[in-house]
């Protein structure tokens, strides 16, 4: 169901008027660097659209708002609201800064605040039952919950209510105060997290809550994709069968996010429901300033290119990627490094680009957000920007500075108010500041790096000019092929629809843990299976798990039997364990923490870890006790770890590679002599050593080796073989085949993103002459997550127009031998040696005339 009619795409203007944004001169350093700038939109103004406060709504709260300033709401805000209250499963998706919070808690808090003028008025009558309604809202971040908290205690202040008890409760929460959240708070403000480990489990403590729940708010929708996102989908159907357990009615679902396509099909996939149950909101009401929106390519670099070498018999790509879905580690250096003669000209880096804009957007005064692909990144921005400011300001140089996960909480809440409040001038972040923390006022965005999505880039560009005002949005590519591919195709980022939010909830790694720690909250009946997806494949699923032991079946059910709480079993973010803490050794202080996947590579002993521009050196990393040690140094290098991997098939009944509970078989098809497959792998990888470089020409001063363990990870790969004769026909000899693979391999992964909603981040690889158990030189593509993802079944499903875009992009590129827009990664665990252009292109030449359709190359699709 879709109200108001039509549905827009975002970044789509209805006019585009010249370029003429007055910091444009600022990036052009007027004129000096114009030559960088490859193409340039206008997007025109959007006058607001009111409507009037529905009739249901609480005065008071009116009033509240009205005191801040809302003296009428928005269409998109009463056309959500009208269908919340109705009871209807609302999808509101509209841009960044629409007031999106008023469609959610208008109704919500009315509820609420009914439900206590009831019980009131039913005093003293034993015939009168009133259950109190509550809320639950969830966000993906703990940081988004605190800005929504405070934006909801300034509403009710200012409404003059003293009835209604909101809070929020998460991982952080000490066990008291989660005690008085669970029998009096009216709203909780959380995170899937918390009601997955905590919550849920403790259900019997939350019967009050569960009971009266009326409005689960989902803030962020589109933040919930890819294995994360089919957790969250069971998670909220776990969540609905304990409040229908306890004798509520089904709650009422707002799913608020940024513009995606098809918003209706994802929240109804979000929550097991059909699209048509769905009320669609898209519609957007709220007034936007005129915004620019410019493509930048950074120049290139006239010195001597940076050199690199290294091999391996196995070539790879990311060998161990979990990252995490809202904050993701990159492994991204802050400097061109080519192969060895691969590039006559290689370009400048991204990173570098974007802190020369934003020193000179803050020397004028102008409040800038730099987005970073890295933590590393933030950090080399904020930095590099405050060394260029120092000499013209140290007070201006002060106004900078890095956003990223793995700060403290408090430390993120003061970087925000300082944004916020103008104290900063710039903020160099991670992709933690694209969710929903007010931050406005802003006059530009920088983005250094193709964000993943068009949904993302538009959900970091309206960061730019919210509240009405312009303004001024630069898209930085990195040398990357998709980057290179996207700054000089601007349709594809201008005028190609929106991606849709990808997840599968029937993922068995997923549903498998998830149905185990429903059978502990509530036993399993037949009729809950339909709840959980399809139910044929659900109870495949549960005859796995009471094989292997996990659950027991009786005629009623089945049920848990097991000490261990089953919530475990689950890891919702794919962070690979507990994270670990960066203490520093000599005085106990916690400065921030490392994803567990993450922290072999980057807080390794010896290894350089900085925070706000200060530099620390790894003294002991504690894999046990999840710790790192460091010691305050000042260093003149950075440290750059080096991986090993090895990948292997899990065939079907292979004992020693058992497949996961419920997974699907793998899937074969040929093209002739070339065999596509799709299946579960086994990934291995251990960080072996790491080389120090000097800061900023990157020459290494010296490598050493470290004795961690392995780690493994069951996903899901595509991956395509071909035999000898065929490379040999090819021209491609024994001694071609590695850099060829190794090649090949790289800008498949680079142009993935193009047909699958994903970034090179989400995506590992491993190319090798001849892999064991397909017995034939194969290159693998596989999704850097616990079970996979759906990315690598969508590089199988769409192989030929996969290839063909690959091969263009490799074969268009100019440069003779290589480089980073083609065929190096800036994630390669062999420092991208050996890579071979050339016989790449002949290689995938060899691949496409076999195809369905014979033809060996044709230009590349962008993906719908």
């Amino acid at each position: 169901m879709r109200v108001n009619g039509r549905c827009e795409t975002v970044g789509v203007p209805s006019e585009t008027p010249s370029a003429d944004h007055p910091l444009l001169d600022v990036l052009t350093a007027r004129g000096a660097r114009a030559d960088r700038l490859k193409h340039a939109r206008t997007f025109p103004a959007r006058s607001a659209q009111h409507a009037d406060w529905p009739g249901w709504s609480d005065p008071q709260l009116v009033a509240g708002y009205r005191a801040l300033g809302v003296e009428r709401p928005w269409t998109h805000q009463v056309a959500a609201a009208d269908a919340a209250w109705r009871g209807e499963d609302v999808a509101l998706a509209s841009s960044t800064g629409s007031g999106k919070s008023l469609a959610f808690w208008l109704p919500a808090l009315t509820a609420v605040r009914a439900g206590h003028a009831a019980a009131r008025d039913g005093q003293g009558r034993i015939e009168s039952t009133v259950r109190r309604s509550t809320v639950l809202y969830l966000s993906p971040t703990k940081a988004l919950a605190a800005d929504q908290l405070t934006a909801l205690t300034r509403l009710l202040d200012a409404a003059g209510t003293r009835d209604v008890r909101a809070t929020t409760c998460d991982g952080d929460t000490p066990t008291e105060e989660r005690r008085w959240v669970a029998e009096h708070a009216d709203v909780v403000l959380t995170n899937p997290d918390f009601l997955h480990f905590a919550l849920l489990p403790a259900h019997r403590r939350w019967t009050r809550l569960l009971r009266g729940l009326r409005y689960v708010v989902v803030d962020e929708g589109h933040a919930y994709r890819g294995v994360f996102g089919a957790h969250v989908a069971l998670v909220l159907r776990r969540l609905a069968r304990l409040a229908e357990h306890y004798g509520g009615t089904a709650p009422t679902f707002v799913v608020a996010s940024a513009t995606t396509a098809d918003p209706a099909a994802s929240v109804a996939r979000l929550l097991g429901t059909s699209p048509d149950d769905v009320t669609e909101v898209t519609d957007d009401g709220s007034p936007a300033g005129r915004r620019t929106v410019v493509l930048w390519q950074p120049p290139e670099l006239t010195g001597p290119a940076f050199e690199r070498s290294g091999g391996a018999t196995a070539q790879d790509e990311d060998p161990w990627a979990l990252p995490d879905p809202l904050d993701p580690e990159a492994n991204e250096t802050d400097a061109v490094l080519t192969v060895e003669g691969a590039a006559e000209h290689p370009r400048r880096s991204a990173t570098a680009e974007v802190a020369d804009l934003l020193a000179d957007l803050a020397a004028h005064g102008a409040r800038t957000l730099a987005f970073t692909r890295s933590r590393r990144g933030a950090e080399s921005v904020a930095q590099q920007v405050r060394d260029h400011l120092r000499p013209v300001s140290t007070e201006l140089a002060g106004r900078v500075a890095a956003y990223r996960g793995g700060y403290l909480p408090e430390e993120r809440r003061e970087l925000e108010q300082a944004i916020r409040s103008g104290e900063l001038l710039g903020l160099a972040t991670t992709n933690a500041l694209e969710l929903g923390v007010d931050i406005s006022g802003l006059d530009a965005v920088l983005v250094a790096g193709w964000p993943g999505t068009r949904m993302s880039l538009w959900q970091q560009a309206g960061r730019a000019g919210r509240a009405g005002a312009d303004g001024l949005v630069a898209f930085v590519a990195r040398e990357d092929p998709l980057d290179t591919y996207l700054v000089t195709h601007p349709e594809a980022v201008f005028d190609a629809p929106l991606e849709a939010t990808v997840f599968d909830p029937g993922n068995p790694y997923v549903l498998a843990p998830q149905l185990c720690a429903a059978a502990q909250e509530v036993p399993l009946r037949a009729e809950d299976l339909a709840r959980f997806g399809d139910p044929a494949r659900v109870r495949e699923v549960l005859d796995v798990l009471v094989a292997r032991g996990l659950l027991r079946r009786r005629p009623s059910g089945w049920y848990w039997t097991h000490a261990q709480p089953a919530a475990g079993m689950a890891d919702l973010r794919g962070s690979g364990g507990r994270p670990v803490r960066v203490v520093e050794a000599s005085t106990g202080r916690l400065l921030g923490t490392v994803d567990a996947a993450s922290a072999d590579g980057q807080v390794h002993d010896g290894a350089v870890y900085v925070h706000q521009g200060v530099t620390y050196v790894v003294d002991h990393l504690d894999l046990d006790d999840h710790v790192a040690l460091v010691v305050r140094r000042d260093v003149d290098h950075g440290t750059w770890s080096r991986d090993v991997m090895e990948i292997s098939l899990e065939e079907p009944g292979d004992p020693d590679h058992p497949a996961p509970e419920g997974s699907r078989p793998p899937q074969r098809r040929e093209w002739g002599p070339i065999t596509w497959g799709l299946g579960p792998v086994e990934v291995t990888s251990q960080v072996v050593s790491f080389q120090r470089r000097r800061i900023p020409d990157m020459q290494v001063l010296d490598t050493e080796a470290l004795d961690l363990p392995s780690r493994t990870l069951g996903t899901t790969a595509v991956w395509w073989s071909v035999p000898d004769h065929v490379l040999r026909a090819a021209g491609v000899d024994a001694d071609e085949t590695p850099g060829a693979l190794h090649a090949a391999e790289h800008a498949a992964i680079g142009l993935l993103p193009l047909l699958a909603t994903c970034d090179r981040w989400d995506l590992g690889g491993v190319s090798t002459a001849q892999h064991p158990d397909t017995g034939e030189a194969t290159v693998f593509v596989y999704d850097a997550y616990p079970g996979g993802a759906g990315f690598a079944e969508r590089g199988y499903e769409l192989g030929e127009r996969w290839l063909r875009a690959t091969r263009e992009a490799v074969a268009a590129c100019p440069c003779a031998t290589g480089c980073p827009a083609c065929v190096q990664s800036p994630k390669c665990g062999n420092d991208n040696s050996p890579l071979d252009k050339a016989a790449a292109v002949r290689v995938l030449d060899a691949l496409l005339r076999h195809a369905p359709d014979g033809s060996p190359s044709s230009a590349p699709t962008v993906a719908t």
